[in-house]
């Protein structure tokens, strides 16, 4: 429901004279003023009949009194920079996509990651430095025969992701030349463990030193073939060594490989990438603490990253709290097989996008971007359940998940380089603002009522008056 302000038609009257002498003055009438639409906005609701569609009705600022809540954004209050919003782009998910004939291929990634109005503008990916469980089976770039080592990395290759992963990714930055890159492990090499197996098991600490060069290799690496590293972590959810692959490092043993071997090592390569801790849930706020409290780690961390399976979104807010100068990343959250349309867009809408964002993360990530409707590939014992941003069905077909417009609502409208301002919150409506760098208001709300709600968008001291149904979710830029 939108209310319009009436147009008032002003209509210059005159009274003719009586004497058939008398020339009148030709008047001409005035034209009504065209309405000019101040605010744009795009919805998407929870009954899956509207999907990012640009609304139609006119919003315009005034300052007609109404005795609804408003939502107020004030620019003049500024937080975090945003770096930008996006999915792990997994061996898997590259893999699917190539599925894709040649066309329909390149189309869908011009939708994904170009800059028109067609394109949702996906800014930031998480790749896996090896496998994840989301590729067909676990790999590293130094896999060995049982007993041997390679201490000097003399056999370190690329060659796992040279057929899907590093072609997409080139592609996608000739789309996108500033798309930030964060990559991670599930797993080092086997012989670099105490268990020789890609699930759990721990880094040897004789290993400490050569796996940092492995970080060091694998970046430069990467960057011959035209790929920068933004940033890395050093285990991907470090406390969940079950999975396929994974491995368990604490807090304690990750602050030592930082400020004794990663950190010194990447300073001596001269890198840039930054170092980003931690990547696990929010129950564990003590996790990143930990290690930010250590002095000869802490300069060599740029920040800390979260996933959202445990714990409530203010860990973040707990961390910054404790550490203002360290930046804060939500790097991870999956929709699984046996979530709903409305049910995802509604909790994701409120914790990954604007809770992770009001808790001062610099990015928003949902987890891997596609994968067939068998929900494959994945590794034995990796997650059967998780559902890509995209389903792709076959050479020419795929479909958009709820994952893709929980992110096309932030990505398509908030590029890099954008600064969080302040909004308010109402009890069923949440919100964050931003300002972009051409300056540019953007508010993202998630309505979490049960009914629709009728509010006032206030800006600069005027409101516009609109109204989202139960469980959608609109952005709203002017």
């Amino acid at each position: 429901m939108i209310l319009y302000s009436l147009l008032s038609l002003s209509i210059s009257l005159f009274s003719c004279s009586s004497s058939t002498d008398t020339v009148l003055p030709e008047v001409s009438p005035k034209v009504p003023s065209v309405q000019v639409n101040e605010v744009d906005y795009w919805l998407t609701n929870g009954a899956k009949n509207t999907f990012l569609q640009k609304q139609t009705g006119i919003l315009t600022f005034g300052s007609t009194y109404n005795v609804y809540p408003s939502i107020e954004v004030d620019a003049t209050q500024t937080y975090q920079t945003i770096d930008g919003f996006g999915f792990t782009l997994t061996g898997g998910s590259a893999q699917s996509i190539n599925l894709l004939n040649t066309q329909k291929r390149k189309d869908l990634l011009q939708e994904l990651f170009g800059k028109n109005d067609n394109s949702i503008s996906i800014s930031y990916l998480r790749i896996s430095i090896g496998a994840s469980d989301l590729n067909a089976a676990p790999f590293s770039y130094n896999d060995l025969a049982a007993g041997q080592t390679d201490v000097s990395l003399s056999q370190f290759s690329l060659n796992p992701d040279k057929n899907d992963l590093i072609p997409m990714l080139k592609e996608i930055l000739a789309i996108n030349p500033q798309m930030k890159i964060i990559a991670t492990p599930w797993s080092p090499p086997t012989w670099m463990k105490d268990n020789n197996s890609f699930i759990g098991g721990s880094l040897k600490p004789e290993f400490y030193r050569v796996y940092a060069n492995y970080f060091v290799k694998y970046i430069q690496k990467m960057k011959e073939e035209g790929i920068a590293i933004t940033a890395i972590t050093p285990q991907n959810e470090p406390l969940h060594p079950g999975n396929n692959p994974s491995m368990y490092m604490t807090a304690l043993q990750q602050a030592d490989f930082i400020k004794n071997y990663l950190g010194p090592a990447f300073a001596n390569a001269n890198l840039t990438t930054k170092i980003i801790i931690y990547d696990h849930n929010c129950n564990k706020p003590e996790y990143p603490l930990a290690i930010l409290n250590d002095v000869g780690a802490n300069p060599y961390v740029d920040g800390s990253a979260f996933h959202l399976y445990e714990g409530d979104i203010s860990a973040m807010s707990t961390v910054h709290n404790a550490y203002p100068n360290k930046n804060l990343y939500f790097t991870e959250q999956y929709t699984g097989t046996s979530g709903t349309f409305d049910g995802d867009l509604k909790w994701h809408l409120k914790n990954v996008i604007i809770g992770s964002m009001r808790n001062w993360s610099k990015v928003a990530m949902e987890w891997n971007l596609a994968n067939d409707a068998n929900f494959r590939p994945f590794t034995p014992g990796g997650c059967s359940t998780c559902k890509g941003g995209l389903t792709i069905n076959g050479s020419d077909s795929f479909e958009r998940n709820v994952g893709y417009y929980i992110i096309a609502h932030a990505s398509k409208f908030v590029p890099a380089g954008s600064v969080r301002i302040a909004s308010n919150q109402t009890p069923n409506l949440n919100t964050v603002a931003f300002k972009t760098p051409t300056g540019k208001t953007v508010l993202i709300i998630e309505n979490d009522g049960s009914a629709n709600e009728l509010f006032n968008i206030k800006s600069n001291g005027k409101w516009v008056t609109t109204a989202i149904d139960a469980g959608a979710v609109a952005t709203f830029i002017w």
